[in-house]
């Protein structure tokens, strides 16, 4: 005689759920590139991956002595904006890496592409750097249509053709519904990589910079698209000392390594190179505004021209805004 044996509701319950699971993970690793979600932890993986990619181009060109510098022509202030081959090179291997994993993704990126890329020879990104993982508390999934990946694939390019490599980083920032959630912002000639995640996590080497905060009124601001910052800052923060740098991407780390206590910009400046630095600085509890005090949005149905000003800090924020009410006005 044979005996029947039903399954338990408990258990049909379980083998149920676990079909899901099954599935779903089934088709967000073999059909990520056609996914209308995205993983907030893979995406970040994958621009530091990026981001170090393209920061080797932009070392290769450097070695190289095949800058091939040009011009995009002058500022509103009259400064040379250049740009090299090493922006280029660093750009194609970023956005190409993107489009490879994430193909429906919003992407923004300084330059352009000079012609079609065969993506057949794109290497795929790194979608699990550990590194994340381990210092990361959570992961989101997000609708595509909600993010816009911001690319400054060489910052501080004056710098770069200057020698001055001190000053250059590659930069990727993760923007959702226009709000900096992630960043990444890579020293290629240092080979480090600072990476923050709003709310979840940060980068090792960023959480050792933590403790190194500026007590002084040092203010860091551009040395290549200056305006007549110095001189603005000197009259309205009374025995404060002026820092010229370059790349924006160098000056939002200045806050965290104690070099400077506040970064100012006067001029009009580019999204793609102060999104990063804005989502490292809300991941850490600083902020980054206009000199108004408004929030910048990053959506990539925005204009890419930041022309408010800016205010960097980790701390004191409103204070500094005080001080500089006005300015954009005169």
């Amino acid at each position: 005689m044979a005996v029947q044996i039903k399954p338990s509701p408990v258990g049909i319950a379980v083998i149920g759920v676990s079909f899901v699971i099954l599935v779903y993970y089934m088709f967000r690793t073999t059909d990520i590139s056609t996914s209308t979600t995205i993983s907030i932890r893979e995406l970040i993986s994958a621009s530091i991956d990026l981001a170090e990619r393209g920061g080797k181009e932009v070392v290769s060109v450097k070695k190289e002595h095949k800058e091939h510098q040009k011009s995009k022509g002058n500022t509103k202030e009259g400064a040379n904006d250049p740009v090299t081959d090493g922006d280029y090179r660093s750009h194609v291997k970023i956005i190409s890496g993107f489009k490879k994993a994430f193909p429906l993704i919003n992407l923004v990126s300084e330059e352009h592409n000079k012609e079609s890329l065969d993506m057949s020879k794109v290497q795929q990104p790194d979608l699990h750097i550990q590194e994340v993982y381990d210092h990361t508390n959570f992961d989101e999934i997000v609708p595509v249509e909600e993010l816009t990946v911001w690319v400054d694939p060489l910052d501080a390019t004056q710098e770069y053709t200057e020698d001055l490599l001190q000053y250059v980083t590659v930069m990727v920032c993760i923007a959702r519904k226009g709000v900096p959630i992630a960043g990444v912002i890579h020293k290629p000639f240092e080979q480090k990589s600072y990476w923050a995640y709003a709310g979840s996590g940060l980068s090792p080497i960023l959480i050792r910079q933590q403790s190194k905060e500026s007590t002084k009124k040092n203010i860091i601001v551009s040395r290549s698209h200056a305006g007549t910052v110095k001189e603005t800052v000197q009259s309205r923060i009374p025995n404060s000392d002026v820092i010229p740098a370059g790349g924006a991407g160098y000056k939002v780390l200045s806050l965290f390594e104690g070099v400077a206590n506040a970064y100012v910009h006067t001029t009009l400046i580019k999204k793609w190179d102060i999104c990063a630095g804005n989502a490292l600085l809300s991941a850490m509890g600083g902020k980054m505004t206009t000199l108004s005090g408004s929030a910048i949005s990053y959506d990539y149905r925005d204009n890419p021209k930041n022309e408010g000003g800016l205010l960097a800090t980790l701390s004191g924020h409103e204070e500094f805004l005080k001080a500089m009410e006005g300015v954009m006005n005169n």
